[in-house]
């Protein structure tokens, strides 16, 4: 085909018609035949050459042009686009390097292989423009519910059609056993955009928590205005799920708003759902509070939280046990996603066995280290002393208010618990220095002997090996694998080290040992103030 023979304005017809089909700009088109265009040209006048094609955008006309490049003597490598100064001075006035050259050149006929070249560069450029818009359609659409047709389902996975594109519901994104057929309407939450190779890949989910708040949020309209949040969601895909909502409005019932009339908003929540029971809960900036009202339906006689550890004990009466912790733990686990605690349930008789033992455990520990009688030992368990450092150094008018102990009796009592404090340390220091414990960690302002024998018996013996340590390596931690929150038992986690005070040990051994400027430190300290004082008074405003 030659291009001087064809009907100019066919290549614009052919551009638009493409364009509108795909849905493209008609450029990106016309860019694609000038390319595939100029292609053709550099196999017949040379694959070395500079052809370049400019298509008219009014009149369709294909205008051929070689370029060249004046560049200088010693970079001359392509002779067919590049020319050096002196050569170019045949072409042009004063060439300087830099300088472009442009001749119009004969168009090309175009026979059968270069046509067909021709159309499969105009395929893959429309192809590369479809995807890009594609993508940059979804990209922001991330996060949303989207509604779309089931166009066929591939090992478990559904091919939904959304209207510009394809996108996929994965077997583990379904609800319970769900099944679709060809052209059933879908609704879906957007987990994911991604842009890949093989074109941008759109992922679905059912079971995804935010589906249910995207849900909720379409079904009340106080949600949808900010009037009510959803502060937290926990699902059992398909059987049970617990929503947490809060109102900033002291007329509105958070709850009530999120029921409906009759039950109107939360059943059609549930409709699409496939009958997934919700319960919907207040929020409350107290946390054992929140998780009472989370373990509903059962009663709670009693939280206890323990903020460090991330963990909460929760005492029910017998008969309510069964109730707290759900079928198959459901009810338990879903409070425990809601709230971000690990939650440990028992029974009124197994806390009050629980703390028969913990009274005998430290009344044992009292009548051995002490030398006291049992009466006298179970007394101070009585009046809440636990170890023997609080006997030891706490104030001694803590100690005469225990009936029959006079200011003699409870200065024999401290001395005793100090002398064997002072015993047990002696011991500990003698075996962490046999273990081979240096001085340096010996002596290192915070740690006590019973803390350098620990660290030496984990092969922690100098103070280089301890400012190699992490944080939580020391003070212990918690990581989810799975989905599951998993104990890291930490060197000094016994002695009650907390995560602060773990890395300010690290970090003072680093500055003592010079791996850290501490005017660095200081910098850093102050950057975090401010930011943290601009976080705060954005929260204010």
């Amino acid at each position: 085909m030659a291009i001087t023979s064809a009907n100019q304005l066919e290549l614009l017809q052919t551009a638009e018609a493409v364009a509108r089909e795909k849905m493209i700009d008609p450029g990106l088109v016309v860019e694609a035949m000038e390319e595939s265009l100029a292609r053709a040209a550099k196999s017949r006048y040379g694959a070395e050459m500079d052809i370049r094609v400019h298509i008219d955008r009014k009149t369709g006309k294909a205008t051929f042009t070689r370029v060249r490049t004046v560049v200088a003597d010693d970079e001359l490598e392509n002779y067919q686009a590049e020319f050096t100064v002196e050569q170019a001075k045949q072409y042009m006035e004063n060439p300087q390097i830099g300088d472009t050259f442009v001749e119009e050149v004969p168009p090309v006929e175009m026979g059968r292989i270069a046509a067909q070249s021709a159309k499969q560069v105009i395929l893959q450029k429309v192809r590369e423009a479809e995807r890009d818009r594609q993508y940059e359609e979804f990209k922001d659409r991330a996060g949303t519910i989207i509604n779309g047709l089931v166009k066929r389902e591939e090992y478990g996975n559904v091919i939904v059609d959304v209207g510009a594109g394809e996108a996929i519901l994965r077997r583990n994104e379904k609800i319970g056993r769900e099944s679709y057929r060809p052209n059933d309407r879908i609704r879906c939450y957007i987990k994911d955009v991604r842009r890949e190779p093989r074109g941008p890949q759109i992922f679905l989910s059912r079971t995804a928590p935010e589906f249910m708040a995207e849900l909720f949020k379409m079904e009340v309209p106080e949600i949808y205005d900010g009037i009510i949040e959803i502060k937290a969601v926990a699902r059992d895909p398909g059987s049970r799920a617990k929503i947490a909502v809060i109102s900033y409005d002291g007329s509105i019932d958070p709850v009530g708003a999120c029921v409906g009339m009759r039950g109107s908003r939360v059943q059609a929540v549930v409709n699409e759902l496939q009958g997934e029971k919700i319960d919907i809960i207040p929020w409350n900036e107290d946390q054992p509070t929140f998780l009472v009202n989370a373990l509903q339906p059962a009663e709670v006689s009693k939280v206890v939280l323990d903020e460090e550890a991330g963990k909460i004990e929760v005492v029910v009466p017998e008969e309510q046990l069964s109730l707290a912790i759900g079928r198959r733990g459901q009810n338990v686990r879903l409070a425990s996603q809601l709230t971000g605690l690990d939650i440990d349930i028992m029974t009124e008789a197994e806390e009050s066995a629980r703390r028969q033992k913990e009274f005998e455990s430290r009344t044992a520990l009292f009548m051995e280290t002490l030398d006291l009688d049992e009466f006298f030992a179970q007394l101070l368990v009585s009046e809440g002393f636990t170890n023997l450092e609080e006997v030891a150094y706490v104030e001694l008018d803590e100690l005469l208010v225990i009936d029959g102990v006079d200011e003699g009796t409870a200065e024999e009592l401290q001395a005793r618990a100090r002398d064997y404090l002072e015993a047990q340390a002696k011991a500990a220091l003698d075996n962490a220095r046999a273990l081979g414990a240096e001085d340096s960690l010996i002596e290192f302002e915070g740690l006590t002997p019973q803390m350098v024998e620990a660290l030496a018996k984990d092969d922690v013996k100098t103070l280089e090996d301890f400012a190699t340590c992490a944080d939580w390596e020391l003070a212990g931690g918690w990581t989810t694998v799975d989905g599951q929150r998993v104990k890291d038992d930490g060197i000094l986690e016994p002695f009650d080290i907390s995560l602060e005070d773990a890395q300010d040990m690290v970090m003072t051994a680093r500055v003592m040992l010079g791996w850290v400027d501490p005017t660095e430190l200081l910098e850093e300290a102050e950057e975090t103030d401010e930011g943290e004082t601009a976080t705060d008074e954005e929260a204010e405003a």
